[in-house]
């Protein structure tokens, strides 16, 4: 067993580091007893608030701005994993290339401030490439005390590819730190994340971040979540647990690693085993298409 905290976080205005240091903190708070807590995509977004000049920005510079504090974030969050005795995985954050270009990287730290893996997203949400982001070329699982995991940055989640990569190397729980501008946007991800988690039979994490419009920046929206396979004693909607929308909130989850065993051999389904049982029938199909 392990329990695993999701985290919705709703940027706030903050006055500089320390603000939003705090503001992290208290979502934190909410997340005690947990083994392993998921922060969402671009949490250091909020950290636009404290340039003096953000409101009057005609562009997204204010957000890319943020990479600045990098080091600081990271420190912050080896810290507050120390403190706490858990595992964190500090959403993503914009880290600077030094070729004038920037990745989206998610990093986990562990119960002793550790980094222990850092994943750059490999494929980017088109309004990223904008913004002078590349994408990043290793998709890797994470061999944890309690289970193994993997790192889906949001749009990797509507890759099908990139979760089953993920799985056959033995992922178990798909970690997914998420930043979506519109309910669209937040439904494409939660759709494609509980798709993941029946394909693949296992548990998948949704974190996400919300906001009211300020300035250049157009909001976001968000409800977090601990999805399922939908099937023996888990929930019939696959939803484990939720937290409510568009507000910092935390829900923390007991996730059964051995059910997915169980449900992978004698499941009503077993969509494990069959997505790839026929992987050399499915090449040949293209072949029977006509003009």
């Amino acid at each position: 067993m392990v329990r695993v905290a999701t985290c919705n976080v709703e940027f706030r205005e903050v006055s500089g580091f320390a603000d939003f240091a705090d503001h992290l903190r208290e979502v934190l708070d909410q997340a005690q007893g947990a083994d392993l807590v998921v922060l969402p995509e671009a949490v250091t977004f909020e950290l636009m608030t404290a340039a003096p000049s953000w409101p009057d920005a005609t562009d997204l510079a204010p957000v890319v701005a943020t990479a600045a504090y990098g080091d600081a974030f990271r420190d912050l969050m080896a810290q507050e994993a120390a403190a706490r005795g858990q595992y964190i995985l500090a959403g993503s954050h914009l880290v600077a290339t030094g070729e004038g270009t920037y990745r989206n990287v998610a990093v986990l730290v562990d119960p002793a401030g550790r980094v222990v893996h850092e994943h750059a997203k490999t494929h980017l949400f088109p309004a990223e490439h904008t913004l002078d982001i590349v994408e990043g070329d290793e998709m890797a699982v994470v061999d944890l005390p309690f289970g193994k995991v993997g790192i889906l940055i949001c749009y990797e989640s509507q890759i099908p590819e990139c979760a089953s990569t993920l799985v056959e190397q033995g992922a178990q729980i798909l970690l997914c730190p998420s930043l979506t501008l519109t309910r669209a946007g937040f439904w494409r991800v939660r759709h494609s994340l509980a798709a993941r988690a029946i394909e693949n039979q296992v548990y998948a994490v949704h974190s996400g971040a919300a906001g009211p419009a300020r300035g250049v920046w157009p909001g976001s929206r968000a409800t977090s979540a601990v999805l399922g396979p939908c099937d023996g004693p888990l929930p019939d909607n696959g939803v484990i647990a939720e937290t409510a929308e568009d507000v910092d909130g935390v829900v923390v989850a007991e996730l059964d690693l051995a059910l997915l065993e169980t449900l992978r051999e004698s499941g009503a389904t077993t969509t494990y085993q069959d997505r790839r049982r026929r992987a050399d029938l499915y090449r040949t199909w293209p072949s029977h298409v006509h003009a």
